[in-house]
């Protein structure tokens, strides 16, 4: 079972990349990243440099250390272009955490255990919903994979903290025009093509899945 605990209090080490939330707006998403470097400390030098212009509110280590970078009322630069259930500027409507993984190994169990209750507090902070906990690639498909295919969402679904997975009935007859209109109402609303929208949707629910379109692709968009 996972950890029901408080997460240790972040180390603070700020970084200058970072601005006021546009509109007046307060954070209604949560947003996982990983970092794709080669060490936790790498990852914290480049996203406090001023030189690369981004940033994340929260980045957690394999070990479980746990750093705050940019406060949570304050607009990080961790999402960039791309949209969510018809919305963009998504930093603006989000919390970003960056995860220390090079994207070719799994998360280590320490730093699942701290994201969990670190998920938890910003949940409870902002009244944010398990659906609105989305990956990078998500909202910003065929530009970003992360946190890729090994990331656990099955485990962060079961103890509601992401979207449970629809388990609906799989069409007889499945064809993309229905698939977009599936994929566009379960949040994922970014304009691309049929290749990398398909991409997208299995690399969250489904990432051992290739070939074409299958009926089993239309389920977990049925919540």
């Amino acid at each position: 079972m996972p950890s029901t605990t408080e997460p240790p209090a972040p180390i603070w080490h700020p970084s200058p990349n970072f601005g006021e939330r546009r509109d007046g707006l307060n954070p209604s998403l949560v947003v996982i990243h990983y970092t794709a470097m080669d060490s936790a400390q790498a990852a914290l030098d480049r996203l406090c440099n001023p030189d690369h212009e981004v940033s994340a509110h929260y980045l957690i280590g394999g070990d479980g250390t746990l750093w705050q970078m940019v406060r949570e009322e304050h607009r990080a630069w961790h999402a960039g272009a791309g949209e969510w259930n018809g919305q963009s500027d998504i930093n603006s409507r989000s919390i970003g955490i960056e995860l220390d993984n090079t994207g070719s190994h799994p998360f280590s169990e320490p730093q699942i255990v701290v994201l969990e209750s670190l998920l938890r507090q910003i949940q409870k902070r902002w009244s944010i919903s398990p659906d609105h906990v989305i990956g990078h690639s998500d909202m910003a498909p065929g530009r970003k994979c992360d946190p890729g295919p090994r990331f656990p969402w099955q485990r962060l679904e079961h103890v509601n903290l992401a979207g449970r997975r629809g388990e609906g009935k799989a069409p007889q007859n499945p064809t993309m025009q229905s698939f977009r209109a599936a994929a566009r109402a379960a949040g994922f609303s970014l304009e691309t093509d049929d290749d990398t929208l398909l991409a997208a949707v299995r690399l969250r629910y489904r990432p051992w899945a290739t070939g074409d379109l299958h009926p089993a692709d239309f389920a977990p968009l049925d919540r």
